[in-house]
């Protein structure tokens, strides 16, 4: 089996952050979105990987290179324009060649991994097996129909009035027989070959299409509260260690990370907390889930629930909370809650 990593996409949501960095590069508990796709791949015993990249590529390939830090070998396929999911497998198609593959989007955050699913199509090897999961807004998705007998009878993109709450959650696992199907779809309303029309295409032509609910956390990360989320989450099985400086007036409580390099002074962490290396916490109080990327400097600071990415700081601010600072920003001053605040930015608040 191969793989397909989708990491194309422009990252509208995400703005501010995706003005300055592909939206796969997000870290979560101060790692990369593909960071944890590309082992959740690897996970499954894959190791020929195909990246689809876009405007950002370089930033993609710089993070992965030739995929052998994860043990793989990553072959880049470039997509000119976001031209929809399908018309990513016709661009593979000399990458994929006739293997059974497993398409995954970058921005797809599942911790648990897929692994037992990947087992169950290797076992029945249907022509398409979709990862679907019970949403709230079907309406907002890609919608799986099954019949009695649990097959999926019918896929809709975005339907006005959902007949299911299962959408589709951006892992698919597919055989050869997929490629006649993207080849022989039109592009939709929105001029894209959509994945969801290509495996219509074979259910309405009698393939065994099958689906398979996932169970275990699920979060698409193209937004900054679904970041928030899925790094509040992910800290949640935080393992603590202290390979930085914690001096002895520090109090730390619960699970938490300094990072070879990082020096706590005068502090109080309250885990789940990561302190990202070479950051400096000073005189700061900092909550329950919270991550602080590398180069970071906080004085005086309190922050909680938040993402402080690199090279970024924080001073005599006393309230941050369920907040994202980008990567070189500056803030200072009073409390305030829920922040958004972009690469490169500086924020003065008066008291």
């Amino acid at each position: 089996m191969k793989a397909l990593v989708l990491a194309g996409g422009s990252g509208m949501r995400l703005r501010p952050f995706s003005h300055s960095m592909a939206k796969q590069l997000m870290p979560i508990a101060n790692r990369p979105v593909l960071e944890y796709v590309l082992l959740n791949i690897r996970a499954l015993g894959v190791t020929e990987i195909g990246i689809i990249v876009g405007d950002r590529a370089q930033e993609i390939i710089d993070f992965a290179g030739d995929g052998s830090r994860f043990g793989a070998r990553v072959t880049y396929i470039h997509q000119k324009r976001p031209l929809g999911l399908a018309h990513c497998v016709i661009l593979a198609r000399r990458f994929l060649a006739d293997d059974d593959f497993v398409m995954y989007l970058g921005d797809n955050m599942l911790p648990h991994g897929v692994a037992d699913i990947a087992e169950d199509f290797a076992a029945r090897r249907p022509d398409a097996q979709v990862l679907v999961h019970k949403v709230a807004d079907p309406r907002a998705f890609g919608v799986v129909e099954l019949d009695v007998e649990g097959r999926v009878e019918r896929l809709v993109e975005k339907p006005a009035e959902p007949r299911s709450d299962l959408g589709l959650i951006g892992v698919y696992f597919f055989t050869p027989a997929v490629h006649e199907a993207v080849a022989s779809i039109e592009p939709s309303a929105r001029g894209e070959l959509e994945i969801t029309d290509a495996v219509q295409w074979l259910v309405a032509r009698g393939a065994d299409v099958r689906a398979s609910e996932y169970g275990g956390y699920w979060k698409d990360t193209g937004r900054a509260e679904d970041v928030l989320d899925c790094n509040r989450r992910l800290l949640e099985s935080l393992q603590p260690g202290i390979a930085g400086e914690v001096d002895a007036h520090c109090r730390i409580d619960g699970a938490v990370v300094v990072e070879a390099g990082a020096r706590v002074v005068r502090s109080r962490i309250e885990g789940p907390v990561i302190v990202g290396a070479g950051s400096v916490v000073e005189d700061s109080h900092i909550g329950p889930r919270t991550s602080i990327g590398r180069g970071c400097v906080l004085r005086r600071a309190g922050v909680a629930g938040s993402i402080v990415l690199d090279n970024a700081s924080v001073s005599g601010f006393a309230g941050l909370h369920d907040s994202i600072i980008g990567r070189n920003a500056s803030v200072s001053a009073s409390a305030r809650f829920s922040l958004v605040v972009g690469d490169d930015a500086r924020v003065e608040l008066p008291a």
